[in-house]
């Protein structure tokens, strides 16, 4: 933002009364619904342009890999060409998975929701709402046929979008019933007079991790299970006090669940019978969870290492603290593998085309994530990609490699961008080690490096940061 429009705005928001503020903001909530609305009826325009007959290339049908046609709303939308999604998502500033979430729910709610869609374009109904009644629809188990969508269209459309998440549950429960999806379900049992819905479940929240570098987890669980995990919970913490534990009871109760992780109670059915069932101390072995933290280090003056009090756990990407990584040391049952310091701005090399693992490792670490812009798929799990393509036939043609496998020709892409760089006319090159500048079928330029994304300008700059 102009130091000259945030004057504009201040100066503006100071002549205004209480008042007059309301009536500011109310109409900013409004515009910006209208935009939002306005991008519904765009994205599905995208997916207009891109039905599968657009995919022209002939190795569709003959190369595994290649692009293909994609299901990406409920029974009876339009399908589309799978790579479209990818550019619509990288000119808004967002991931692939995002961009295809939006177009799939903007097609839902055109073909399958039209009373809310109307609602949406109207400004009755705002796009948030809207979206997240599509989602449900989209992903609704078993699937909702074309009828048992427009049923539940027609109950939200009747309270102008305006229902809970709870209150949306119920209504497809019913909707799968009332329409006898169930009976033609694979998975459900033939027996079954009416739906049943298990709602056991564990789930860990890593979206919200708190300062102190804790998560959420929650579960449903069979009562005889949540008894049993209850006890196995009361004992823990009894036993940690017993050892002479200051800490709160909940506290307790939270280190014993992870003990439980660490050292189940129950051996494992592919350990039965083993030498390996069985660590040293006679307790069952304790199942492998392999954590890469990363801690800034410097020396100080009496030649010691001394480490940041914050780091980077690479798994889930989250904020790690160093005095959790001295705790989870401390146990005794932890192995500890410490790997050298990589040198990420030097150039490894290697003769042919495989990337040894000491590259992989360099690249990984370099590039943290998928290359592609706005793409956070983490880099351990991508393929490594030749930027440059390697050309097997220039060695026995005498000819110098155009593609070499060197650091400064590596990059790290998920599976689906880097089908994507391989079949469609997505490109991208190398402007410095873990920078890239990727360029779209359309010409939008996009430069990436370790910060994230932005688009460059036509002339090619990278435009101020707010």
């Amino acid at each position: 933002m102009s130091e000259a429009l945030a004057e504009d705005i201040e100066r503006v928001a100071d002549d205004l009364s209480a008042s007059g503020l309301l009536a500011s903001i109310r109409a900013a909530r409004d515009a910006e619904n209208t935009a939002a609305a306005r991008q519904l009826e765009l994205a599905a325009r995208w997916a207009d342009l891109h039905p599968p007959e657009s995919i022209h290339s002939a190795a569709a049908f003959t190369i595994p890999g290649s692009e293909h046609e994609e299901p990406i709303a409920g029974q009876g939308c339009p399908l589309v060409a799978e790579f479209c999604v990818a550019e619509l998502g990288a000119e808004l500033g967002m991931s692939s998975v995002a961009a295809k979430k939006l177009i799939g729910q903007a097609l839902e709610l055109r073909h399958r929701l039209p009373r809310l869609w109307r609602l949406v374009q109207s400004g009755r109904v705002p796009a948030w709402r809207a979206r997240s009644v599509a989602e449900v629809t989209i992903h609704a188990t078993p699937a909702l046929t074309k009828d048992a969508a427009r049923w539940v269209d027609a109950q939200v459309a009747a309270v102008a979008g305006k229902i809970g998440p709870a209150q949306l549950d119920r209504l497809v429960a019913e909707t799968i019933k009332r329409f006898d999806l169930a009976e033609h379900d694979p998975a459900a049992d033939p027996e079954d007079g009416y739906l049943s819905v298990d709602p056991r479940h564990a789930t860990l929240n890593d979206q919200d991790v708190h300062y102190s570098g804790t998560m959420h987890f929650e579960a449903d669980l069979d009562i005889a299970d949540a008894l049993d995990l209850d006890h196995a919970l009361v004992q823990g913490a009894a036993l940690q006090k017993a050892l002479g534990s200051t800490e709160s009871l909940d506290v307790r109760r939270a280190k014993a669940l992870g003990d439980l992780a660490r050292t189940q109670t129950a051996l494992d059915l592919h350990a039965q019978g083993t030498a390996e069932a069985t660590s040293a101390d006679g307790l069952p072995a304790a199942r492998e969870v392999v954590l890469n933290a990363h801690f800034a280090a410097e020396s100080a003056p009496d030649g010691t290492t001394v480490f940041g009090p914050t780091g980077r756990l690479e798994e889930r990407r989250r904020l790690l603290l160093l005095d959790q990584v001295k705790a989870w040391c401390g146990d005794s049952r932890t192995k500890i593998t410490i790997k050298p310091v990589i040198d990420l701005n030097a150039e490894l090399s290697a003769p042919g085309y495989e990337i040894p693992k000491s590259i992989r490792e360099q690249v990984a670490l370099r590039d943290r994530t998928c290359t592609f812009p706005w793409c956070t798929r983490p880099a351990r799990g991508a393929d490594v990609d030749h930027v440059v393509e390697f050309d097997h036939d220039a060695e026995a043609e005498g000819r110098p490699q155009p593609g070499p496998t060197t650091s400064s020709n590596l990059a790290c892409l998920c599976r689906y961008h880097h089908r994507l760089k391989t079949f469609t006319a997505w490109t991208y090159r190398v402007i410095a080690p873990g920078v890239f500048e990727w360029t779209s079928p359309h010409g939008h330029r996009y430069l990436r490096d370790r910060t994230g994304t932005r688009r460059l300008d036509p002339d090619g700059e990278p435009p101020e940061r707010p």
